[in-house]
Parts: C-alpha cells; sequence; structure tokens
C-alpha cells in the first residue's frame, strides 16, 4: 500500500516527536509492506517565521490532498517568544484551528488505557481502577468557544472579555454519531457528558443524544458534574 503523509513537524519538542513517529511508521511499512511518502508541511511558529502567517493555503492544499496528516507540536512560550506579540489571529494557535476547520476534523478521539505496568502512576485509587480502564473520550473540535467570536472591551473602567459558545444541531449529532459507531465496536455504551441542566448550548447535545439512544438504544447518559465517579465504570 502506498499511503502519502503530510507532516506537520511543528515547534518546541514537536519535530523530535515527529522524527521518532516517522521511524515507527517506516517499521510498520517494512513489516507489512506498506510505503509511507512523506511531505513536508509547515505550520505554527515555523511557518510564521517563513511565511508571515501561521498557516498559509498552500499548506492547506497539501494537507487535503494527503492520506493523513502526522503532527508534532505548535506554539511557544507565550510569555516570551515574539509569536505572541501578534494578533490572536496571526498566533501559532491560529493555524491549527484553520486546519480542524479546513479538513473538517470535528471529532477528537483520546484513547484512556491504563497498563499494569502503570497502575502505580495512576492518581485513581486501587477501588476505583479496579481491574483498570479503557475508555475512548470523544471531544467535539471544530466549534463552540474555540471558533465563536471573541472580544475584549473595557466596561466601567474594568476590562472584560467575552467568548461566545454556540452549537447547532447538526454539530451535535455528528460528534453523537462517532461516538456510537465506536461504542458498537466496543461495550455498546456511551457517556454523555453536557451541562444541559444549565447551558443552553449544550441542549442541542442532549437532545441529540437522546435521539441516538432511542435508535441504537446504547447509551448510559450522564451530567458532567456526576460524571466523575461514574465515567470509569460505564464508558465505551
Amino acid at each position: 500500500m502506498q499511503c502519502q503523509i503530510g507532516v506537520i513537524s511543528g515547534d518546541g519538542i514537536g519535530p523530535e516527536i515527529v522524527t521518532e513517529a516517522k521511524k515507527v511508521l517506516d517499521q510498520i511499512g517494512k513489516k507489512y509492506n506498506h510505503q509511507f511518502n512523506y511531505t513536508e508541511i509547515l505550520m505554527g511558529g515555523c511557518s510564521i517565521d517563513a511565511t508571515g502567517v501561521p498557516l498559509t493555503d498552500e499548506a492547506i492544499e497539501t494537507a487535503l490532498a494527503s492520506d493523513a496528516v502526522l503532527m508534532g507540536s505548535i506554539g511557544g512560550n507565550t510569555s516570551t517568544s515574539p509569536w505572541y506579540k501578534l494578533p490572536p489571529e496571526l498566533r501559532p494557535e491560529a493555524g491549527l484551528l484553520k486546519l480542524r476547520k479546513s479538513l473538517n476534523l470535528f471529532a477528537n478521539l483520546r484513547p484512556a488505557y491504563l497498563y499494569n505496568e502503570l497502575r502505580a502512576a495512576c492518581p485513581l485509587r486501587d477501588e476505583i481502577i479496579g481491574d483498570g480502564f479503557d475508555m475512548i473520550i470523544v471531544r467535539e473540535l471544530t466549534g463552540g468557544l474555540y471558533f465563536g467570536e471573541r472580544k475584549t472591551i473595557e466596561e466601567n473602567g474594568v476590562a472584560k472579555a467575552i467568548d461566545t459558545l454556540s452549537y447547532n444541531e447538526n454539530e451535535i449529532r455528528r460528534i453523537a454519531i462517532k461516538a456510537f459507531d465506536i461504542a458498537m465496536k466496543r461495550r455498546k455504551k456511551v457517556t454523555s457528558v453536557d451541562k444541559a441542566n444549565v447551558l443552553d448550548s449544550s441542549r442541542p447535545a442532549d437532545g441529540a443524544h437522546k435521539n441516538c439512544v432511542r435508535s441504537l438504544g446504547c447509551c448510559n447518559s450522564f451530567f458532567c458534574k456526576g460524571n466523575t465517579m461514574n465515567i470509569n465504570g460505564s464508558s465505551a
């Protein structure tokens, strides 16, 4: 199999991480007869230094033409780096948000698995850990606060920051469907974390999840406040 990989080494420790990740991919290629072809893509501080912007349109086109994108890390010290003297839309993280939107990367999948060798390092008590845990955190990635309107104003002589949190039903439904698709291949359990008891922006989530429950019948749902203790035993 031939696979085109867009490589975003990024800033800081990113290039070191990506170099080692490519070694792993190359070994996989040798073992299973795959060939990974890498194309470098600038994003973040290194892109600002080279082009004046955190992510160029050409970089996005390269990413879209790739079968997958391998990314390290972006950004630097927010107190000392000149990148953070720039307007927010020109800082390293703006490139990451632009990439997410451009590639429609709405689902962030974060596996959480406890290896027995690391059991002693786990902050949870043994009675909570039990036989260990194996879950996948599914986080919505292209809506909400990060992509809402924001501004900083002065009101009655006091600085005031405003970030807008908004979701529509379609944005919530697609992330719910993704979670259920994953759960159907595992233990057929999903834990919904929202604040529909308080936040209007969570109510479309509550409705979308309940619709999925009715059609698939595999969801355990908890409010965010009660979820801390329940998620370990109830999630996919």
